[in-house]
């Protein structure tokens, strides 16, 4: 019941995150429709503003499938989707974080999503980093965790309409948004891992047979 209901949940936040990629991927036209802010960021710092976009985008449309694709036939291609996801996060978050830098939403809003570039950018370094040492156990927990905030880019864009539907005044809606887009994705997910997720110590290698058939 735990393993239907957990694939479940996953299945659900991939097809979420494919839903904010796509819907993202329209800023990348030539010519997007987009609100006021978005068009501020993109006048005033063009490049650093379409690398986070195309970052982003490719980071949430490749990890909505690697958790389904770690083991199998499908390595090959986790392996080769990882690295481009590694690229992503880290373009991604390093335009994010300049971004944040000069934000004109206030110095509350630039600290929160200035701290979720720093943070997705270290928990995918570590990830990667894991990997390339063979600890695949504890790759994979770091490898959540980047998801987990990969995922904010998803909360966002759920948080800002409910915030107005709720009739909340933006400019003081935005500055919370900025933290509860990622916060509460990392502890969620933290709790995960510690009650029932990848035990963090990776199973003992089978002992080899004398067979080399």
């Amino acid at each position: 019941m735990q393993r239907v209901a957990t694939t479940t949940l996953f299945g659900l936040l991939a097809l979420m995150c494919l839903a904010v990629a796509l819907f993202s991927a329209r800023f990348l036209l030539p010519s997007p429709v987009m609100a006021e802010s978005m068009a501020t960021h993109l006048q005033a710092r063009p490049i650093i503003f379409l690398a986070h976009v195309a970052g982003g985008v490719t980071a949430l449309a490749l990890g909505a499938f690697q958790l389904v694709t770690w083991r199998g036939p499908r390595r090959a291609w986790h392996r080769m989707a990882g690295r481009v996801y590694v690229v992503a996060c880290l373009v991604g978050a390093l335009a994010g974080l300049g971004l944040a830098l000069t934000t004109s939403a206030g110095p509350l809003a630039g600290l929160g999503f200035g701290l979720l570039a720093v943070v997705w950018l270290a928990t995918t370094t570590l990830a990667w980093r894991k990997a390339v040492a063979g600890d695949f156990a504890q790759h994979r927990r770091w490898m959540i965790r980047s998801l987990a905030l990969t995922f904010a880019a998803v909360t966002l864009r759920i948080m800002i309409p409910l915030s107005m539907m709720n009739g909340l005044d933006f400019a003081i809606a935005y500055p919370a948004i900025a933290f509860l887009c990622w916060v509460p994705n990392l502890i969620v997910i933290e709790l995960w891992l510690r009650l029932w997720g990848w035990d963090a110590t990776p199973p003992a290698p089978r002992a080899r047979s004398g067979y080399t058939g």
